[in-house]
């Protein structure tokens, strides 16, 4: 059973102020949940699961075309670059 105390601890961190009828009502909500999550826990579950759900029904990880290939098309497409990178608008500050 969870105690009073911690309920009045939970309230504090999450800045709710509760009133004591509140207090009382959550004590009882918050141990049915910890009761209802005991039961979860303790279920028996089959984990089994036959061999042919999971096929990759993709291409196989690879290199599709050689490094660079599309470089210098690419670059040509964007607005601005600087050595070889696309240049973009510096975002972040340090």
């Amino acid at each position: 059973m969870i105690e009073r105390k911690t309920i009045e601890k939970l309230a504090a961190l999450s800045r709710m102020a509760l009133t004591e009828e509140e207090k009382d009502a959550f004590t009882g909500e918050i141990d049915a949940i910890l009761d209802f999550v005991s039961q979860v826990d303790n279920a028996a579950i089959n984990l089994a699961v036959p061999d042919h759900i999971f096929t990759n029904v993709f291409r196989e990880d690879g290199e599709p075309h050689e490094s660079g290939v599309y470089t210098d098309a690419i670059l040509q497409e964007t607005p601005d670059t600087k050595d070889g990178f696309v240049k973009v608008k510096k975002i972040l500050q340090a």
